[in-house]
């Protein structure tokens, strides 16, 4: 048995040695590509923006060194590829040109998405198409950049190709039908084998990963761009397919989950507020690096900044959103549940039922609305707001917008306030209780049209005396013309549009026995450029700190994660807190902490009253990151920094990655199974 073993080893060696000296002498490699440049351009093209696209967005050591999706995205490539072999020589550049726009698509989509939303883009958004001309100058302004033009290189150089290859008559050549097949079969294999290979090099860990498809990131790193899509476009089906075979785990998941979840105690803010009139602003892209910043001595947001010291100030409070942006953010702000994994819960999951704070507080009587001066069925608002419990939405066919009164992508914020204003006071008058949302506009990326109606200026001035000994005003460029600047100089407006608006309130009334409460939806999305120049300017030579300076302040992809942070406010006319709330605290702890204050629970609630956990507190981000007080951790990389200076145990990580993993599931269980429905749910369970 030995014996036959070592020579079969030894005829593969020996045949293995005469390929490549056939190689060798042959020039086999050379003769390959003369045959198959078309086919070879096409892969190398693909494979190049590929791998463009993973260095433009993932600016880490071991996204540059991975060898793993090169492997999945050649095989992925050649794959494809194979089947052109099937047509004759002369029908082939349609098919790889369709085929090359198609992968250089994916990678432009995925470039443009990553920008904004640091994420890579799913087919569950194709749902959402509808809502992105609306915006869609901000796209082009603040979005596109020079860098996602470069996939075109790909069509490009494939045309250029195709016409040198046409001029030589390359196309001309006789080949059989059986040999076609032959080149086809080859070159599939070697892709099939190729993917054998990449398989055998997976992690369990990694594996894992790529089947749930939270941290997309983490995927595109160790999988490839191409193998992500594919894989992203089966698991945006599989909420459909799983709607139907899958209740019973989900309800048992859900069942154990909220079993072992221990009911909430009452605390010193239990029921303060309780039959208090209530007014919540949602902030659109309100970020805490805006508030206690001057320039020249004026304040960015002077009347933010009175609030958050008059009232209770939430210092670390940080958005969880995810595609569906400010409707995500009002999704988890009145339900306490995460955003949905694939599409959003305001489009793709508007009929299953919620427990939300209007719906609650309706049971108590309080009349709800929600205001916002925006086309009713963006986000799909007209139909989930009433889902929420909302009485009255009033949208922009119920405001006065024309020329004069409009900034950005709509009514200006002060015309909306004061417009506002007015069926406020109609809305008292009919009702004892009320519970309002407004919704505002105007301080919207790309954050580039508030100049003329508010100059704000956010350089450096100084006065300085001359050589003469006459005193003169320097003004150094600072933050002006960057995208940062133009966003202080939005908050700045937006900020002063609310100023106005609780002066209205005051005036009319309206701020008695009544509960002011704001909350920004999400970040700016700002690049991480304008924060170093932020953080180290050096006005004598108008640019950025050397890292070797003392006073350079470092600003790394963490740095830039922990300043995402939002504002979140509780404030009442006639009661000064003042107090300022440290503990790290996201969106959906917002319900069961103003739940508690207004004396109403929702026994689904995946937050909790961070009045109660205090510095117990885990912020989950649907990508998988999570923070608490000591750490932020990033589940892409598997990295944490600490944020006390503190060494940290593996079990303290495992542990968390144990509870974001459960409460991420948990969630989209709740919504995609419509698990709070009753009735849908027995039927689901009937029907499986």
């Amino acid at each position: 048995m030995k014996k036959k073993a070592k020579e079969t080893m030894k005829d593969i060696k020996n045949k293995t040695k005469n390929f490549c000296k056939r190689v060798k002498e042959e020039h086999l490699i050379i003769e390959y590509c003369k045959n198959n440049v078309l086919f070879l351009t096409f892969v190398i093209t693909c494979l190049i923006n590929s791998t463009m696209l993973r260095f433009f967005t993932m600016n880490t050591i071991e996204n540059y060194l991975a060898f793993k999706p090169i492997l999945a995205d050649v095989a992925i490539l050649i794959i494809f590829g194979s089947f052109g072999y099937l047509l004759k020589p002369k029908n082939r550049f349609p098919y790889y040109l369709v085929l090359e726009i198609f992968f250089t698509f994916i990678c432009m989509v995925n470039s443009i998405y990553y920008t904004f939303y640091t994420s890579f883009a799913s087919a569950s958004m194709l749902s959402l198409t509808q809502f992105i001309a609306p915006v869609g100058d901000a796209v082009v302004e603040n979005v596109l950049q020079a860098k996602d033009l470069l996939y075109l290189i790909g069509p490009i150089l494939l045309i250029c190709v195709h016409v040198h290859l046409k001029k030589r008559k390359y196309y001309r050549r006789i080949e059989l039908k059986k040999e076609r097949k032959q080149h086809m079969l080859k070159t599939l294999i070697t892709g099939g084998v190729l993917i054998v290979i990449f398989i055998i090099t997976l992690s369990s860990l990694e594996i894992g990963r790529f089947a749930k498809q939270w941290n997309r990131e983490y995927i595109v790193m160790r999988f490839g761009i191409y193998v992500y899509q594919f894989n992203d476009v089966f698991v945006s089906l599989q909420p459909k397919i799983n709607s139907m075979f899958g209740y019973d785990k989900a309800k048992k998941e859900f069942t154990e989950y909220f079993e072992d979840k221990k009911e909430e105690p009452e605390n010193e803010y239990t029921n303060i507020f309780e039959g208090k009139n209530v007014i919540v602003i949602h902030a659109e892209s309100m970020q805490t690096v805006a508030l206690n910043r001057s320039f020249n001595g004026i304040e960015v947001t002077p009347n933010l900044n009175r609030l958050s010291k008059e009232g209770i100030y939430f210092s670390n409070y940080y958005s969880q959103v995810s595609v569906g942006t400010s409707s995500d953010a009002e999704l988890t702000f009145n339900t306490s549940l995460m955003p949905t994994k694939n599409g959003t819960a305001f489009v793709s999951y508007f009929d299953r039922k919620y427990v939300a704070m209007p719906a609650l507080l309706k049971e108590k009587g309080y009349y709800t609305f929600s205001m916002h001066a925006n086309n009713a069925d963006f986000w799909n608002r007209r139909v989930m707001h009433q889902n929420l419990g909302i009485d009255k939405f009033y949208s922009k066919e119920t405001y006065k917008v024309n020329k004069e009164n409009t900034i950005g992508l709509g009514l200006s914020d002060k015309s909306f306030f004061e417009q506002s204003i007015e069926k406020m006071k109609k809305i008292k008058e009919k009702h004892d209780k009320f519970y309002g949302v407004l919704i505002t506009l105007t301080n919207h990326t790309p954050f580039s049209s508030v100049d003329k109606y508010d100059p704000y200026e956010v350089n450096i001035k100084e006065t300085v005396t001359n050589e003469e000994g006459v005193e003169e005003e320097v003004v150094y460029p600072y933050m002006e013309g960057t995208k940062l600047g133009n966003y202080f100089k939005s908050v700045h407006y937006a900020d002063a549009a609310l100023g106005e608006f609780l002066d209205a309130l005051d005036k009319n009334g309206l701020l008695e026995n009544t509960v002011f409460v704001l909350y920004g939806d999400h970040d700016g999305r700002l690049p991480k450029k304008d924060y170093e120049r932020l953080f180290n300017y050096d006005k004598t030579t108008d640019s950025i700190l050397d890292s070797s300076d003392p006073n350079y302040q470092e600003f790394d992809s963490y740095q830039y994660e922990l300043n995402r942070k939002v504002p979140f406010i509780i404030w009442t006319k006639d009661q000064k807190f003042s107090k300022e709330i440290t503990n790290v605290m996201g969106m959906y702890d917002a319900m069961p902490t103003l739940g508690n204050m207004l004396g109403i629970k929702n026994p689904y609630a995946l937050g909790h009253d961070i009045f109660n956990i205090k510095d117990d507190n885990i912020v989950v981000f649907p990508n998988g990151n999570w923070m608490t007080n000591k750490i932020y951790y990033n589940s892409q990389k598997g990295e944490y920094l600490s944020l006390d200076g503190d060494a940290i145990s593996e079990d303290y990580i495992n542990e968390k990655n144990k509870y974001t993993e459960k409460l991420l599931s948990v969630s989209d269980n709740i919504i995609v199974f419509d698990l709070l429905n009753d009735d849908q749910a027995e039927n689901d369970k009937k029907g499986s």
